[in-house]
């Protein structure tokens, strides 16, 4: 007994000799929910209404189902993956200048990509809508793309038991309406952050290192592209006409605000990931970043409505334009385009 007791004492003794910085704890590991909604730290503050309709695992897998499903179209043949594909930040790509919809059925306007939708108030290149819970109504119904009624997908999706379990597991709910529907695409779809492309991590101090031409070509950015592709987010989502035309076949802006002074003004879109979204423009105009470039250098069409700081266009030399693509391609985020919980075949 003695033994033991000294054995005890000697021991406490050594405890409390220990400094503190002697005591190694090991860290508890960080652990982060895939399916819960994080935000950058170089980012604005998120505009999503999160407090009616937080992301949970059970919502999001349903709406990457419904966002990969063909039952959304009139004749199943369309879903709204067949427009927004991963590899190309969910642009349609160069295989499409237009979406195409039922039947083959041409649309009027490239599809943009659907990246950071969490940080914007008005959608579309119109702005025709502002909330992002009622984007998808826009492709469902619209005779050119999905062809179909809210109303017809609801009849399809409760005829199906999966469905149906599906439902029950994300809203808790015994009936599927379109409602839950939405809300469903909106946790698949607010969950597509991109904010790890070289640019960011080097911006945030995280290993990355921009080349002398890559810096030379932000600070041409800053000089010549920023007025309107500002922020963090490379846009001020404001809707210019930037000279692409003096015919408007499209009115852009102005089918919403039916304001003659916006007739050819079109949404300023985001650059993120804009290395792989080409076509670029409303219309699909051009087919690469050069191309971009010597249009705002040399090519622009003069109308009543053309943004006041493209008067006299933009000017760059050949060599500026180089090192300004440089610089875009570091907006690339392939952890985004690669990230697996994204991809359609997997769970």
């Amino acid at each position: 007994m003695m033994r033991y007791l000294s054995v005890c004492i000697l021991l406490c003794l050594c405890i409390a000799s220990c400094k503190e910085e002697d005591i190694i704890v090991e860290p508890k590991p960080i652990v982060v929910d895939p399916y819960s909604f994080v935000q950058p730290s170089n980012f604005p503050a998120s505009t999503y209404t999160f407090d009616n309709n937080p992301v949970t695992e059970a919502g999001f897998k349903l709406g990457k189902k419904l966002f990969f499903d063909p039952i959304l179209s009139r004749d199943n043949s369309i879903s709204c993956g067949s427009c927004h594909k991963q590899q190309t930040a969910f642009a349609d790509g160069v295989q499409h200048s237009v979406s195409v919809g039922v039947d083959d059925r041409l649309g009027t306007r490239n599809a943009p990509p659907l990246t950071n939708l969490a940080f914007m108030k008005e959608f579309f290149w119109d702005g025709g809508v502002t909330h992002l819970d009622f984007v998808p109504v826009n492709a469902i119904t619209a005779s050119f793309e999905m062809d179909e009624t809210l109303l017809n997908v609801v009849s399809k999706l409760n005829a199906k038991n999966e469905y149906r379990v599906l439902f029950k597991e994300a809203f808790k709910t015994d009936s599927i309406n379109s409602a839950y529907m939405l809300h469903a695409l909106s946790q698949f779809m607010v969950m597509m952050v991109s904010s790890n492309s070289k640019y960011d991590k080097a911006m945030r101090g995280e290993g990355e290192i921009l080349t002398s031409d890559e810096l030379q070509g932000m600070q041409l950015f800053k000089e010549k592209c920023s007025s309107c592709h500002s922020g963090v987010l490379f846009s001020d989502f404001s809707y210019r006409n930037n000279g692409l035309t003096t015919q408007f076949a499209d009115s852009g802006r102005a089918r919403i605000t039916e304001l003659t002074s916006e007739i050819g003004k079109f949404r300023v879109p985001s650059l993120r990931n804009v290395e792989r979204t080409a076509p670029y423009m409303h219309d699909a105009s051009f087919l690469s970043l050069t191309e971009v470039l010597d249009h705002y250098s040399s090519g622009i069409h003069d109308s009543k409505t053309l943004d006041p700081s493209l008067k006299q266009g933009v000017s760059m030399n050949e060599d500026q334009k180089k090192k300004i693509i440089t610089l875009l391609k570091t907006l690339t985020d392939y952890d985004f385009v690669n990230d697996a919980r994204f991809f359609e075949s997997s769970n």
